[in-house]
């Protein structure tokens, strides 16, 4: 008896070896992203920072509000300060930190340990593999973000309005503040993956991700045209312009459009880079 060994090139697959379908990457990289404690630890700590950062800002003006005068009182009401108790700067300054590290890890984890390898061996369309995790990082993402936006919302108003200071959410900009806060986590996470893609080394990731998110939107000011366009351009301007509960004078003003629009860029281009650099790079 002649025993035939048929052997298949290295990045092919055999005949009777089906090719990997879109939804089973994304079910493998939903299985990596959930199986890691870190990931759980990581998402649940930034939830009870960002929570506390909102409620502690509330209750603070509760204990505080016996000792307003009327008129405080009624600015206080007037100005809805209760909304923007309802998402602080603090709390969205954590927020952009924390995701856009998680986003990086989804990444540069695999690298560091070079699981990504394994991963590429079994499945050579990388842009396919890093299409999967991007989209359970934003579904991930983006579900955090509601939650934490919504738990934020209620609990402040619910402890402001012990003393008749909270505002419903159908209070002019309630939405909008929620929705740029919630969507405030997966643009900063994708901005993340992306840079962790690009960069591929943990500290000098981590300093890129703290730069682009942080220390950019305080570079620029309105003082100049082309200095306050650069300015509107971050995140953290763009969250920062939906978030206004009353809109102050500035020289170059622009609009929720405009910011809108920024939150678009930052993710779609992130998302693109993170797809394709791991095509055009050696893992």
């Amino acid at each position: 008896m002649t025993t035939t060994t048929t052997y298949v090139p290295a990045g092919h697959l055999g005949v009777d070896e089906p090719r990997a379908r879109f939804h089973d990457l994304v079910a493998a990289e939903w299985i990596k992203l959930r199986s890691l404690r870190s990931t759980w630890i990581a998402y649940g700590a930034t939830a009870v920072a960002v929570v506390a950062f909102n409620t502690g800002t509330a209750y603070d003006t509760y204990n505080h509000w016996p000792q307003r005068d009327a008129a405080d009182r009624a600015g206080f009401l007037r100005d809805g300060i209760a909304l923007q108790e309802a998402f602080t700067t603090n709390a969205a300054m954590v927020m952009m930190l924390a995701l856009g590290a998680d986003g990086a890890v989804v990444i540069i984890g695999e690298y560091s340990t070079g699981t990504i390898r394994t991963t590429f061996a079994a499945v050579p369309a990388r842009s396919s593999v890093m299409a999967a995790k991007t989209v359970v990082v934003l579904a991930v993402t983006t579900g955090f973000g509601v939650i934490v936006a919504g738990a934020s919302f209620g609990l402040t108003q619910a402890i402001l309005g012990r003393r008749g200071a909270d505002v419903p959410i159908t209070y002019p900009g309630a939405l909008t503040l929620m929705l740029a806060s919630a969507l405030l986590a997966p643009v900063c996470a994708l901005t993340g993956m992306a840079i962790g893609s690009v960069i591929r080394r943990t500290a000098a990731t981590m300093i890129a991700s703290v730069v682009v998110a942080l220390v950019l939107p305080l570079v620029f000011t309105d003082g100049r045209h082309w200095s306050a366009v650069a300015e509107h351009a971050t995140l953290y301007q763009a969250w920062n312009r939906l978030a206004e509960v009353s809109h102050s004078p500035t020289a170059f003003p622009w609009t929720d459009g405009g910011a809108w629009t920024v939150y678009a860029v930052w993710a779609f281009t992130a998302a693109g880079l993170a797809v394709t650099s791991a095509h055009r790079r050696d893992q």
